[in-house]
């Protein structure tokens, strides 16, 4: 792809400055100079012999390089790899699951560097996949880097990946929410300057939490019940934790009932009194949206027929509500913890107060 400098300069003939390429992938200059004096990951040409400018081959061979290492190839292995495809010797890069760390390690027999040691009780505890703490963190690094880059096929294949090895819960809670949360910091310190890069990652998170529902929902019919109802309260539009729910919930054949952003009050007690779900999850993002009075009231709305009339329990998801929303009302602190509450039993007497985190 061809690109085009600020000035609207086609980059086809004389190619890209350092400075605008690190910008171009997310990186800084001083990064794009060392993997030239590193790994040979340098400009064919350069003008007068001391100025680096880029052609089109050359920005091809470092974006290949940024997908590797984002991935969790060693940057060594990950320049041999793009100088290889760049000289024509493979016709593609492998796909993004299997330049993980692990696998690269496998392939080539290499073993694994020894971690620092640091006072403790003992090594880093693994997870049942046999990743540790850092290998996610790895993970949601990448994920933010492919999105700084604006490398659309790279966020999706990274979401896809981690879906396919955590799971949807832990890939939700430990990769698609740290890197949101990195990226909206990005955001939000440069002055509303990388909006494209939140919106980017957003739009195919919320793509990857639909695959996932649509998958589920297509393969056999939930359980004959009421549906668990999913809604924003009134003027919130922050949608991602409830799509994460909505997928979840498919998973486990539970029947839900999403109804997006912004739903009107009138709207939200029409609806559970239609459907009579077992369980109303309300998000809030911030405290100017949080509607308590709205909670409460559909808390204590009865549904059913008569003599056999009983009650929605209310969980209150976001960071909109506080930590103590008050009796009657759930309060679940993550993703788990609410898939908990909604398939277990009906238990008033315990209400979850832990601080949301997603």
């Amino acid at each position: 792809m061809e690109l085009t400098t600020e000035d609207g300069t086609s980059t086809a003939g004389a190619g890209v400055t350092t400075g605008f390429l690190a910008r171009r992938l997310g990186v800084s200059p001083t990064t794009l100079r060392s993997w030239d004096r590193r790994y040979g990951l340098g400009p064919a040409v350069r003008v007068d012999g001391r100025h680096r400018r880029w052609s089109p081959d050359d920005v091809a061979m470092l974006q290949e390089m940024c997908r590797l290492t984002a991935a969790g190839l060693p940057p060594a292995e990950a320049a041999r790899a793009a100088k290889e495809t760049a000289r024509g010797r493979v016709a593609a890069s492998p796909a993004l699951e299997t330049r993980t760390r692990t696998t690269a390690r496998a392939r080539t027999g290499a073993r694994a560097p020894q971690r620092a040691k640091a006072a403790g009780p003992g090594p880093e505890p693994k997870t049942a996949d046999g990743r540790t703490g850092a290998d996610l963190a790895q993970e949601c690094r990448g994920l933010a880097r492919a999105a700084v880059r604006l490398d659309a096929p790279a966020v999706q294949e990274l979401l896809t990946a981690a879906v396919r090895t955590h799971g949807l819960t832990r890939a939700w809670e430990e990769v698609m929410v740290p890197a949101l949360r990195a990226v909206g910091r990005r955001w939000e310190a440069s002055g509303d300057r990388h909006v494209e890069v939140e919106r980017l990652m957003s739009w195919h998170v919320s793509a990857t939490l639909l695959r996932v529902y649509v998958s589920a929902a297509g393969h056999e019919p939930p359980v004959s019940s009421s549906p668990v109802l999913l809604a924003c309260v009134p003027g919130e539009l922050h949608t991602l934790s409830l799509e994460a729910l909505n997928a979840a919930l498919a998973e486990r054949r539970v029947p839900v009932l999403m109804l997006g952003a912004a739903v009107p009050p009138e709207a939200l007690t029409a609806a559970v009194r239609r459907v009579g779900p077992p369980a109303v999850v309300l998000w809030s993002q911030s405290w100017s949206t949080a509607n308590l009075p709205l909670a409460r009231h559909l808390a204590a709305t009865r549904w059913g027929v008569r003599g056999a009339r009983t009650r929605s329990r209310v969980l209150l998801g976001g960071p909109g509500w506080g930590d103590e929303p008050g009796p009657g009302l759930l309060r679940p602190g993550h993703l788990a913890e609410a898939l908990r509450l909604i398939t277990a039993p009906d238990d008033r007497t315990a209400a979850a107060t832990a601080p949301a985190r997603a």
